[in-house]
């Protein structure tokens, strides 16, 4: 695809392709350039590997059924499992960021030909495709796995999305704790396969999703006037908490920052549709985890001993990851999981995992930011009051 799509033309009619923000081609290439390929392994290791990560995807799905008692998860065909490197994992979400922003970029297109204009010369300036690559690069050797639901409007992408399993960093992962690889294994899945229910169960949640991210994409660049002063705050922002870092016994680098970089540049018009899809994600994020905590010892056997050092594993991050995590937000996802599953515990406990699955039936039932926070509210307002 060609870097360099045409420009609208002055009179305000697309003559093409709107203008990319980001060179994603050129991200993909710079995270595989940048990327370590990962751990050494034989060749016979990578098939066998390859093999059991396969297997094990296909087997978790029938205790996520048993778990999460959503019938979505009796059949989960139309998707596709993918056992992928730490470059191919990037490839794939690049061109997945490309086709979240271009329904955003072609109405841009057609109604704001010059304001798009500006736009990419503004972002273009501020986050280059090398610049993204670099971002990818980090993520892609850190991510176990992930379920994709928006590469299914890729050409040719799979109906119901694409589960990836990142082999490089399981294996990474599983040696640095010493684990019983197969446990780990099966463990990384439930929670991925988890996600792929959650859309299966919620066959408008992608379409509901890319509405809500097109929004706030579009009123992003609709301000590239002051996105590029935004930025600089972001950065000013980050310098004093680091600086600030050393001030105070908790957090490490980057501690006192308050929110990720989405926070630091959005608007006012923003911050009602970012508050909802926090929310969505937090309910994703901690329902998956809600469901890991339900595996016992009858499913992953060395399950307590997994859980124990995965999450001590966190507390051993070097400063400059910390500052990283924090910039770009991954400390805002981790705090997803947590309050995330805080939500789905308090309403399991009232209303059962059955009364909970309401949650899945339409977008007016997904929880507020305040209902994640207050889970009362949203037992009420579902009128799933009854013990």
């Amino acid at each position: 695809m060609d870097s360099s799509a045409p420009t609208p033309s002055d009179s305000g009619a697309s003559s093409g392709p709107p203008p990319r923000l980001v060179n994603w081609e050129l991200a993909a290439s710079t995270a595989a350039k940048l990327t370590p390929a990962g751990p050494r392994m034989k060749g016979s290791e990578i098939r066998a590997t390859v093999e059991e990560l396969r297997r094990l995807a296909e087997v978790s799905v029938d205790h996520v059924h048993r778990i999460t008692g959503l019938d979505a998860a009796r059949d989960l065909r139309d998707s596709e499992v993918l056992i992928i490197d730490r470059a191919g994992w990037s490839k794939a979400n690049a061109r997945s960021f490309e086709v979240m922003l271009a329904p955003a970029l072609t109405a841009l297109a057609e109604k704001r030909p010059e304001q798009l204009k500006s736009a990419t010369t503004v972002v273009g300036g501020a986050l280059t495709g090398t610049q993204m690559g670099a971002i990818l690069s980090f993520l892609s050797s850190k991510v176990l796995g992930q379920y994709d639901p928006f590469c299914s409007l890729l050409p040719g992408g799979p109906a119901a999305g694409r589960l990836m399993l990142v082999a490089p960093n399981i294996v990474t992962v599983e040696r640095e704790l010493n684990v019983v690889p197969s446990d780990f294994r099966l463990w990384v899945c439930l929670h991925e396969q988890t996600h792929r229910v959650q859309f299966a169960a919620a066959p408008w949640l992608r379409d509901h999703m890319m509405e809500q991210i097109g929004e706030l994409s579009s009123s992003l660049v609709e301000k590239a006037d002051t996105l590029g002063e935004r930025l600089q705050q972001t950065v000013k922002a980050a310098v004093a908490a680091t600086k600030d870092s050393g001030k105070n016994d908790g957090g490490g680098p980057g501690s006192s920052l308050k929110g990720s970089v989405l926070e630091l540049i959005q608007g006012p018009e923003e911050k009602a549709v970012f508050s909802h899809l926090t929310a969505v994600m937090s309910l994703l994020e901690g329902h998956a985890n809600v469901v890991m905590d339900a595996v016992d010892a009858s499913i992953v056997p060395t399950v307590k001993t997994i859980r124990q050092r995965f999450n001590a594993r966190g507390q051993s991050r070097g400063a400059l990851e910390n500052w990283v995590r924090k910039i770009m937000g991954l400390d805002a996802k981790a705090r997803q999981y947590s309050d995330g599953a805080k939500f789905v515990r308090a309403v399991t406990r009232q209303v059962g995992m059955e009364g909970f699955n309401a949650v899945w039936e339409r977008p007016e039932n997904l929880p507020t930011e305040d209902e994640i926070h207050h889970p009362d509210l949203w037992i009420s307002r579902m009128d799933l009051s009854r013990a």
